[in-house]
């Protein structure tokens, strides 16, 4: 219940935020003076607005939505030789990959399990679960946590919220294009908008968002191939390895929420599927941290 209530708020949050700029750049409506053909200048800003605007709003609050959707603790002055042990070697690792120490968190989820988030390569968030301390010895949670660390080295969280914003931007523009010539020359409707326009444009929005999310997830799965091979070049391959082979093993449902699964460690299913999936299949990432040698 608390994170749908803090999904619609963060959402409803960002829609009055882009609805201000509009205003501001005097973007109100789309369609010309004359109230018959479609403004594409408009548009345009329109859908830039709402869609990259959307995708960046959320990264800068990435690290606040994971904390509070996750109840993620974080590690300000270690309480154990645990958390003084995850403080140290994701310190270390992040000046191996020439980066900001990110914020160090744990978060109760009984699946091994971690994920980075954050705005920057110098303000990013790495946090493990419960689970993956419990199921894990050190050499595999340090693999996890090299994986986790080279997502932000490699700047994949802005990677991806731009590939995100992008496709955002032309799914609004084209649907909405899509609906205008529906409602101009399909219903002749003359002026203004009329329903065929408005159902038209969901009908299509959820089309192109649906060619859009395979975009992204292909992008997804490519970026995590290279997070394995930054965490075998951090921790070492065969730490890497058995890392994912253990997951592999303890593999079950993801609890974390959706907006963060995409920048978890585990995940990935086979068949039609693997279209929408954020991850590769395991044995797939295993079998090309062995060709690497």
């Amino acid at each position: 219940m608390k994170r749908i209530v803090l999904f619609l708020v963060t959402n409803l949050a960002i829609i009055v935020v882009l609805g201000i700029v509009l205003r501001l750049l005097g973007v109100e409506r789309i369609l010309d003076e004359q109230g018959v053909g479609l403004d594409y200048g408009s548009l345009l800003i329109f859908a830039a607005v709402f869609g990259m605007g959307g995708s960046f709003i959320s990264l800068a609050a990435s690290k606040w939505i994971a904390k509070m959707s996750t109840g993620a603790h974080i590690i300000e002055r270690p309480s154990n030789a645990t958390e003084q042990w995850l403080i140290s070697t994701v310190r270390q690792q992040a000046q191996q990959a020439g980066i900001g120490m990110p914020e160090v968190a744990i978060y109760d989820a009984p699946e091994p399990n971690a994920f980075a988030t954050g705005m920057s390569r110098n303000n990013a968030l790495v946090a493990v679960s419960t689970g993956l301390l419990r199921h894990m010895d050190k050499t595999e949670v340090e693999a996890v946590l090299g994986h986790e660390v080279s997502h932000v080295a490699n700047g994949d969280m802005v990677t991806l919220a731009l590939i995100q914003g992008v496709l955002n931007t032309f799914v609004i523009f084209l649907a909405r294009v899509a609906g205008h010539v529906v409602d101009r020359v399909v219903f002749r409707n003359e002026e203004g908008h009329g329903p065929a326009f408005w159902i038209t444009t969901i009908v299509m929005e959820i089309v192109f968002a649906v060619l859009a999310s395979i975009i992204v997830m292909w992008f997804s799965r490519q970026r995590e191939f290279r997070a394995d091979a930054g965490g075998a070049r951090l921790a070492g391959t065969n730490k890497m390895i058995q890392a994912l082979e253990r997951l592999h093993v303890a593999a079950g449902e993801s609890h974390l929420p959706d907006q963060l699964k995409a920048f978890g460690i585990s995940g990935g299913r086979s068949g039609i599927t693997r279209l929408f999936m954020s991850h590769p299949p395991l044995e797939e990432r295993i079998a090309a941290l062995r060709a690497r040698g």
